[in-house]
């Protein structure tokens, strides 16, 4: 087993139980004790763990706690590719499309390689970096400006005012929690009113969330529920989570982490837009 695979495990369980123990991770995986300490270690260094005396704790976890990109992105990473995947199929050619700050956007940014003629608005300067590397002639790419966040997000009254006259075809939202409750959430109030100017930019708002995202509050609501017309998630939801929001969203879309491909979703935005048009 690979390094980032027994990390993710550890991880895994941290989040499940809240903590896990040294003795323990070595029996149930089969490694040295030495190996378990270094894999704390890392997790720990990237602010995804709290050691302890004899294994760790998972991070406390407060509204107003916002874990810098680093530590966000060894969250998920297989239900992240499932969903980037998911999510790339509704960017038609020639489209302009809103990208918020965060790791699945970024994830998804890095499936766009295959789309002509595309503008692209975000502000995610480690977005904004990875589709100006890509090199294609044919793509504009906009950066809101702003000030930095921890999660390296570009937000304030600059990025406010840079979105308010845009009018962008798709706008892929990425949040730090959703529930009943409070909708869609983040731990950062400025973040949180930059991402309401880009939801409001939006012809159709998609939101993109993994289910540990599920029953997790951040201290500002970005957008309720109602207001997404899609929500792309894994098929790590529990089925009742997939109930309440399929009762509140127009469209859920789950996106199989298992390897297998399904079919494509029952509506895709080529679909939506057809029956549009012909109403």
């Amino acid at each position: 087993m690979l390094a980032r695979q027994r990390q993710d495990m550890i991880l895994d369980e941290v989040r499940r139980t809240g903590a896990v123990q040294v003795s323990d991770l070595v029996q149930r995986l089969g490694v040295s004790d030495m190996t378990i300490r270094r894999d704390l270690d890392t997790l720990a260094a990237r602010g995804a763990v709290e050691k302890v005396y004899g294994g760790a704790t998972s991070v406390l976890d407060r509204s107003t706690d916002e874990p810098g990109f680093e530590a966000k992105s060894v969250y998920q990473p297989a239900e992240k590719e499932a969903i980037a995947e998911r999510a790339a199929r509704l960017v038609r050619p020639g489209s302009a499309i809103g990208l918020s700050a965060g790791t699945t956007t970024w994830t998804l940014a890095r499936h766009l390689d295959d789309v002509a003629d595309l503008t692209v608005v975000t502000n995610s300067v480690r977005i904004a970096d990875v589709l100006q590397q890509r090199g294609r002639a044919d793509r504009t790419v906009i950066l809101t400006g702003g000030v930095r966040t921890p999660s390296d997000a570009l937000v304030g009254p600059v990025a406010v005012r840079a979105l308010h006259s845009l009018h962008l075809d798709l706008v892929f939202l990425g949040v730090h929690g959703m529930s009943t409750r409070a909708g869609f959430t983040t731990p950062n109030l400025d973040e949180s009113e930059t991402n309401r100017a880009l939801a409001r930019a939006a012809n159709r708002l998609v939101v993109i969330a993994d289910h540990a995202k599920w029953s997790t509050v951040g201290i500002s609501t970005i957008v309720g529920l109602e207001e997404a017309d899609v929500l792309i998630s894994d098929d790590g939801l529990p089925e009742e989570a997939r109930r309440v929001l399929g009762e509140r969203i127009a469209e859920l879309s789950i996106a199989p982490v298992s390897g297998e491909r399904d079919e494509p979703a029952d509506s895709t935005y080529e679909d939506t837009m057809r029956a549009e048009s012909e109403q």
